[in-house]
């Protein structure tokens, strides 16, 4: 977003506040160890939506090179992201009859996480990924990476070199995009006449319901609901042909894309979306400004847990080191003398501290050492996997604490 606040999406002046979550750093930027006595940025949280097109988005405090050139996220980490995205490359591949002279093509392709299962079923597979360490990792797995931006010039030139997409997936991706028009014009540009555009991003329904106020960071430029989504498609001559609703990240959407020249038919899930979202409000601004009090409400609640356990003695540690719990730690002015560390499976934030918080992060292994009465997990998303991976915290009489959509002990 420019200095003049105004919509990335339509242009038009952003005057109405969806929700102001203060100062926060940046919440991929983990501090290392000898830079522990050194300071970092805070930069406002305030998330606006526009009064236009209705797309929610934040300021844009630093450029997309600056956050992803090298980054702390592998997505190899969560059995049950790996299982969905298996499902997927399975359904996609008999949908649209991919054979072995199709090019599948994913923006933001991480380590190779979902182009692996791609491969296995005998496609050609490319992987765009801009954070040159995670495409370096999907490189030595034997993915095919280019380690660049996805924009309206490289795609250009990676239609020339490689070919344009049966199918182009970009999965997570859309919120991550602070310039969204280069990035949907590479879109555009590296998908063949006839090929298939897949897009998955968390719903902004899904968010509102469920107060899901810590996936807002600054990472994160843009919150779409199927409404905002549709606008962006048309100013690109896309066209969503189909939908689907996940359980994923607290609740996604999946749209199926063509080229709006080839004028294919629509699903009936793409006008039965349009309706749902029509009932929920999404075109009427009480909806929106309704959700600071509800935020501010989940706010008390995390940090009257937190007092009480500490004023009676209990311990609470944290597991998972995800952007989403450095939103909300920060937000809630949580640090150390209140969740004494966390623990995480990713070896790149194993031995770093939390940005804002100060927060250290251990491996799992500290868990069984220090047994904690309390397993704040962060990663709300994953907490049933979590649970199951963690249930020797039972042994101890230790419980699990999650914040989302309120906050539950059991």
């Amino acid at each position: 977003m420019n200095g003049a606040q105004h919509c990335r999406g339509c242009g038009s002046a952003l005057t109405t506040t969806f929700v102001d979550l203060g100062l926060s750093p940046l919440s991929n930027a983990y501090v290392r160890a000898d830079r522990a006595r050194a300071g970092e940025p805070f930069y406002p949280l305030h998330a606006y939506v526009c009064d236009t097109c209705f797309l929610v988005q934040v300021d844009a405090f630093e450029s997309a090179e600056q956050i992803f050139g090298d980054y702390a996220y592998f997505s190899s980490y969560s059995d049950s992201w790996l299982a969905h995205c298996r499902q997927y490359a399975q359904a996609a591949h008999e949908r649209l009859q991919l054979g072995n002279d199709s090019l599948v093509i994913e923006a933001a392709s991480n380590d190779g996480y979902l182009l692996q299962y791609f491969r296995e079923l005998g496609t050609r597979t490319l992987g765009v990924e801009p954070a040159r360490n995670v495409a370096a990792v999907a490189q030595q797995r034997g993915i095919e990476t280019e380690p660049v931006f996805l924009g309206a010039d490289t795609a250009a030139q990676l239609a020339k070199r490689y070919g344009a997409a049966d199918l182009l997936i970009a999965n997570n991706v859309v919120a991550h995009v602070p310039d969204l028009h280069d990035f949907f014009a590479g879109l555009r540009t590296l998908l063949k006449p006839s090929g298939t555009l897949t897009v998955e991003f968390p719903h902004l329904v899904r968010l509102i319901e469920g107060v899901q106020f810590d996936t807002i960071y600054h990472e994160h430029f843009s919150y779409y609901s199927f409404y905002a989504f549709e606008r962006v498609l048309e100013r690109h001559g896309l066209q969503a042909v189909d939908v689907q609703e996940l359980p994923t990240h607290g609740g996604s959407l999946r749209v199926w894309i063509g080229h709006a020249e080839q004028r294919a038919k629509e699903e009936p899930a793409v006008a039965e979306m349009r309706a749902a979202e029509r009932r929920f409000g999404i075109a009427d601004l009480a909806t929106y400004e309704a959700f600071s009090r509800s935020v501010e409400l989940r706010k008390r609640e995390i940090l009257s847990f937190l007092i009480d356990a500490r004023n009676n003695g209990k311990t609470v540690a944290g597991y998972g080191a995800p952007a989403k719990g450095n939103t909300l730690l920060n937000y809630c002015g949580v640090r150390a003398d209140m969740i004494a560390y966390t623990v995480d499976r990713n070896p790149a934030k194993q031995g770093t501290l939390l940005p804002g918080s100060r927060i250290p992060v251990f491996e799992p292994a500290r868990l069984r050492e220090t047994q904690p009465d309390f397993v704040f997990v962060l990663p709300w998303n994953l907490k049933d996997e979590i649970v199951e991976q963690l249930s020797y915290v039972r042994d101890w009489g230790g419980r699990f604490v999650t914040a989302v959509p309120s906050l539950q002990i059991w």
